[in-house]
């Protein structure tokens, strides 16, 4: 097998193995400069050749009668075939004091050969073993750099939710808060309404018991009226004291018989009760008029809804 074939079954470019055999002289230089130009690629390889004044195959030009002679690195002493591996150990190695030597390096031996060989391919293996190594370093950094990235996402993700939620519980417990609210002014409302009512009624007992002590001057009760006419009685009206209802609520009918003086907020209440139906406003049909809870302080009288009414609950 020649040397080529050994760079190509190493795993190297047919044509880059060429270059290289051309440029080290021998199987260790090619190896040594594939190994310096393994990132390049062939373009930038012939590309640096034209510039240095080589043909297109990238060797150097000879002279006419020129001889290949050994040559010795004056720096360091080491001997070479040729002025091809003597000109790659410099670029390598930045030498510049080489000499001509009369010594003739002998070849290699197969058991020289085949042991050089076995060491060149063991420090490839090695050098592949270091960048996999490397990629594989690169590689648990990477993992690490996005497994911080989702956790810092995830964490601002979790704090978003749980400011909503802490937003959310306020809005509710600000809602129950203005409900009690508002009930506790219908109640107050209410109470109010029934004290005034109680005023009224007293003073009107009281009107009823002793006339005279409101309207001085007016006829005894038993006096004639002007003119000698007898005082016609008043028509009496319809005193209703309770009030039917028929209410449509969306958990289903309910029938109720209540005293006319019964507020709203209580019939709402009694709702509650029945069927568990939170109310916000009933609303008549005939007449068509709605019944809001700033209204539920007024009686079933005052609302028009006595003796009997037919009312939609929402």
């Amino acid at each position: 097998m020649g040397d080529l074939d050994t760079l190509v079954d190493m795993g190297f470019d047919r044509e880059k193995a060429q270059m290289g055999l051309k440029k080290g002289g021998n199987l260790t230089g090619a190896i040594d400069w594939l190994e310096k130009n393994a990132d390049k690629t062939i373009e930038q390889l012939k590309e640096e050749a034209a510039e240095d004044g080589e043909d297109e195959e990238g060797a150097p030009k000879l002279e006419v009668g020129e001889q290949a002679r050994s040559m010795v690195c004056n720096e360091c002493g080491k001997k070479f075939r040729g002025m091809n591996a003597a000109q790659f150990h410099a670029e390598k190695s930045g030498h510049v004091d080489f000499g001509e030597s009369t010594e003739e390096l002998a070849p290699l031996t197969e058991a020289e050969k085949a042991a050089k060989l076995a060491e060149m391919r063991a420090r490839l293996a090695e050098k592949r073993a270091g960048q996999a190594a490397e990629e594989k370093l690169a590689q648990k950094r990477n993992d690490e750099i996005k497994k911080k990235h989702t956790k810092a996402s995830d964490d601002a993700k979790e704090e978003l939710q749980r400011k909503e939620q802490i937003k959310e519980a306020q809005k509710k417990k600000q809602e129950k808060a203005d409900d009690i609210a508002a009930k506790k002014r219908i109640k107050e409302k209410i109470e109010a309404d029934k004290a005034a009512r109680k005023r009224k009624a007293d003073e009107e007992k009281a009107m009823r018991q002793n006339p005279d002590a409101f309207n001085p001057g007016a006829p005894a009760a038993g006096g004639a009226a002007p003119g000698g006419l007898a005082a016609a009685t008043a028509p009496k009206t319809a005193n209703h004291s309770e009030a039917r209802l028929r209410l449509q609520t969306p958990n289903g009918n309910v029938m109720k018989t209540l005293p006319a003086e019964t507020t709203l907020f209580e019939v709402s209440e009694a709702i509650t009760q029945e069927n568990g139906t939170e109310v916000s406003s009933f609303t008549s049909n005939f007449p068509r008029k709605t019944f809001t809870r700033e209204d539920f302080g007024m009686t079933l009288k005052e609302a028009g809804l006595v003796p009997s009414a037919a009312l939609t609950v929402q």
